[in-house]
């Protein structure tokens, strides 16, 4: 058994729960409001799909859940239980799984959630949006800042100690100071959220908004507006110890979402229900997003099958994960595909390194020697001595000792599949040369110019397995500069061979 064990691979769960109280006027989700015998039959065929699926996934080990939509917790409480407890049955349920359900104010009661907590959900999102009566009127939201506090509070009794909040800049009549004053209210919550997830609206075709935008009756921020609202987002929510760890994410240390960290790092998922989507050993494939086939034969349903060539794979490996700030590693590309990134994208990385989009930076967990002193915590010490930290560009670091390092955090949030909160990923930097180059580089967002780690003459690119000298390679991560987030779509199209 315990041979068996060492062979289980991890796999993570979506479930798609389609119905809301109403639709928001920004939302193009596979969501739309439904009476409770609908959502009943609809519930009863998702664990018919759960359970009749589980023979697919005998050989893997359940990490993580996240139950999206449309808004779960309009769903009755008795369909959530009765779904945590299939998977709990048929499924390989680790220990410390995170299970994450999101949540709409004004649609959930104290009972309810502690009925939640108790089948085993230990995380929740929170859609808040916006924290002023008029901008949530605005975008077609069904709650109030009150009753999101009710919720907010309520959900904290149940024994939630991991939650995500929602915030939305950029909208209808929305001021920078509003901006700001939904910031700081969501920060004053008691305790404040151990996540927080900030997304520009995007005016999403077919949707109200979009509709609106076109007739001329929808007056939005200005660029320059938009512009500062990011930038402010990033500045106050990093005073407050929020680290952003993905494009619109922000965590507390240790809370960055487990599961949206899966999609892009292209981890195996299994989608269940209408639309949702599923990756498993580099097959894409999803559901039907049609109700009435759906409720009638709920095994039946899958469609688009797509089997992933290795150019697709290394396009998803890039443009995934330079969502996250801690970028993409050097030595698990080679791993996966048996030569290095530089050796497909050496050109637009480079490229990208001049235009102070992307940079290199070393891996967790190594050491690095320079002239004899051994890098610790970013500084290098000689005889127990403070030194610079490298970024004169005169000497070459080298990687001594390496070590695989976990990814970040056991964490927390982003938007699922079809969800209208935290999310799945969706496609959207900094300065360095490229290996093997001895010249200076800026990291993005500083005026600096410091030396890419790792980079040196004499130097064989990450990947090759060696430095000069026969020194063993460290790992390193591509990763975007400040400047590279800011333009994160233009810089990942550009690794779509």
């Amino acid at each position: 058994m315990e041979e068996r064990y060492c062979d289980i691979k991890e796999l993570e769960l979506y479930f798609h729960i389609p119905f809301c109280v109403r639709k928001c006027f920004y939302c193009d989700f596979l969501s739309a409001p439904g009476d409770e015998k609908v959502k009943r039959k609809y519930m009863k065929a998702l664990l018919t799909e759960t359970v009749g699926s589980a023979f697919r996934y005998a050989d893997y080990e359940v990490v993580s859940i996240f139950i999206g939509g449309g808004t779960p917790s309009t769903v009755p409480a008795d369909c959530l239980e009765q779904l945590m407890e299939a998977v709990r049955m048929h499924y390989r349920l680790a220990d410390g799984a995170e299970v994450t359900m999101e949540v709409n104010p004004g649609t959930v009661s104290g009972e309810a959630l502690l009925r939640f907590r108790r089948a085993g959900i230990n995380r929740l999102s929170i859609g808040l949006q916006s924290a002023d009566e008029e901008e949530l009127k605005a975008i077609g939201r069904i709650h109030t800042w009150q009753q999101f506090l009710e919720s907010y509070a309520a959900a904290r009794r149940a024994g939630f100690d991991n939650v995500n909040v929602d915030i939305m800049s950029t909208l209808p009549g929305q001021t920078l100071s509003g901006y700001r004053g939904t910031l700081h209210k969501v920060l004053s919550l008691e305790p404040p959220p151990e996540h927080i997830s900030a997304y520009s609206l995007i005016l999403e075709e077919g949707t109200v908004l979009s509709e609106k935008y076109e007739k001329g009756e929808l007056t939005l921020p200005d660029e320059d507006t938009d512009r500062e609202m990011y930038r402010e987002t990033k500045e106050i929510l990093a005073q407050a110890g929020y680290e952003r760890y993905e494009i619109s994410n922000y965590a507390k240390k240790g809370y960055e979402c487990r599961h949206n960290c899966g999609y892009w790092k292209r981890k195996n998922y299994a989608g269940f229900g209408i639309g949702a989507a599923s990756l498993v050993e580099n097959v894409r494939f999803h559901n039907g997003t049609d109700l009435k086939a759906y409720l009638a034969e709920p095994l039946g349903c899958r469609e688009e099958i797509q089997r992933l060539g290795e150019q697709e794979q290394m396009e998803e490996f890039l443009f995934l994960g330079l969502r996250m700030t801690e970028g993409v590693s050097c030595r698990e590309f080679t791993r996966l595909f048996g030569c290095s990134m530089e050796d497909i994208y050496g050109e637009v990385i480079r490229k990208n390194i001049r235009d102070g989009l992307l940079w290199y930076r070393p891996g967790p967990g190594e050491i690095h020697m320079r002239n004899g002193r051994c890098k610790a915590d970013g500084k290098y010490t000689d005889s127990g001595r403070d030194a610079e930290s490298p970024g004169s560009g005169e000497d070459a670091e080298l990687s001594v000792t390496c070590q695989d390092a976990e990814s970040p955090g056991s964490g927390q949030d982003t938007k699922s599949s079809g969800s209208g909160q935290d999310t799945e990923p969706s496609g959207s930097g900094q300065d360095t040369k490229s290996l093997g180059s001895s010249q200076d580089m800026k990291s993005l967002g500083s005026n600096q110019d410091a030396e890419s780690p790792g980079s040196g003459q004499g130097m064989e690119p990450s990947g090759s397995g060696k430095h000069a000298g026969d020194i063993t390679a460290c790992d390193r991560f591509l990763a975007l500069t400040d400047r590279g987030l800011d333009v994160s779509n233009y810089v990942m199209a550009q690794f779509l061979l």
